[in-house]
Order: structure tokens, then C-alpha cells, then sequence
């Protein structure tokens, strides 16, 4: 999608019984509310429905799937996928779509790692690599780091207040409006 559109985005693929989708999200949930050691291939099978060997089907080995989860690169690519004059809308109206479609946040998960010290951390550097950084570099004007900074925060912020209120106004308002309302404030940041 080239981002010129005010429609939503393509729905994302579909998990037709593979049961990929829902070991994600257990694995989302395993390695950014524990430390790594204490996360295991059973506890993430159990959490998401599924065997341990349909896990490892999908997945490989604890530390594969740990590197999924870490990996914000195509969010990361989905959110940017627009010129910056639009930028703002399309990471508001792409993110809405996303936790709607996907049941989960697609940046939020880093949060859960922010006050822990032990493999966790790649979280944070991934995010920091793949989505702070890629925003950095489509900047232009001073302080971009900056503004890339505030808004990851922004995207952050809005993911949490989403999740607070999962049956709140939010809920019930269209990705397009939410943009209307909040897209401003990021798109202010963008273009410096």
C-alpha cells in the first residue's frame, strides 16, 4: 500500500487452524512477562492451545521463536509504507487495524521489557533498531531522532490506551476517526 489511500489497510493473512497466530501470542506474552530461562516450549503450547511439537513445526527451538518475537521489522514496515505528508494517519489508521484484526499490539509487546535486564533487552534494541531508527531515517530537518523518539512513544501510547479501554469510545470509533483525533500530533512531529 503506498499509504496516498485513507482506507484501511489489506487484512493480514488469515490463521487457517494452524495454530500460528495463536502461538505468537503466548509466546508474546511468555518472553516479555518472564525472563528468558523460566519461558519454555510446553508453557507457550499450553498458553496458546496447541502442542509442544506443533510449536517446534512452526517454530524451531525456543531461541527461533524468541527471535520472532523480537522482530519488529515488518510492523515496522507496514507502519512507514507511506509518504511522509501522510505518515501520521497511515501509522494511526494501520496500527487500529492491526490490534483489531491480530487481537494484539504490534509494537506494545516492548513495553513489558522496559525495566528487565536479561535477554529481554533485545526487545527493546530491536525496536529501538527497526522502528526508531527506520522512522530516523525517513526524517528530514533537525532533531530527528528526536521526533522519531516521540512518536514511537506516541504509537506506544496510543497501543496502552487501546488496551486499557479494549470496551471503551476507542472501541467503538472507526480506525479513520481515531486518525482524525490523534493522527495530528504525530503528523506535527513528522514533518518537524
Amino acid at each position: 500500500m503506498t499509504g496516498s489511500q485513507a482506507t484501511a489497510p489489506a487484512p493480514a493473512p488469515t490463521d487457517p487452524g494452524t495454530g500460528r497466530a495463536a502461538i505468537l501470542r503466548a509466546a508474546r506474552r511468555a518472553f516479555t512477562q518472564r525472563p528468558y530461562a523460566e519461558v519454555t516450549i510446553r508453557g507457550i503450547a499450553a498458553d496458546a492451545g496447541v502442542s509442544p511439537s506443533l510449536v517446534v513445526k512452526h517454530f524451531g527451538r525456543k531461541e527461533e521463536l524468541f527471535n520472532t518475537v523480537a522482530d519488529f521489522g515488518p510492523a515496522a514496515e507496514e507502519l512507514l509504507d507511506a509518504p511522509l505528508g501522510e505518515l501520521g494517519r497511515h501509522m494511526v489508521v494501520t496500527l487500529v487495524c492491526r490490534r483489531r484484526e491480530q487481537q494484539s499490539d504490534p509494537l506494545l509487546r516492548v513495553v513489558f521489557s522496559l525495566g528487565n535486564q536479561d535477554e529481554r533487552s533485545l526487545l527493546r534494541d530491536r525496536f529501538h533498531e527497526q522502528v526508531t531508527e527506520a522512522l530516523t531515517a525517513r526524517l528530514r530537518g533537525d532533531e530527528r531522532a528526536l521526533r522519531a523518539e516521540l512518536v514511537a512513544g506516541h504509537l506506544l501510547g496510543l497501543g496502552a490506551t487501546l488496551s486499557l479501554h479494549r470496551e471503551g469510545a476507542g472501541s467503538l470509533a472507526t480506525p479513520e476517526h481515531i486518525a482524525d483525533l490523534y493522527a495530528p500530533a504525530l503528523q506535527s512531529l513528522i514533518g518537524g
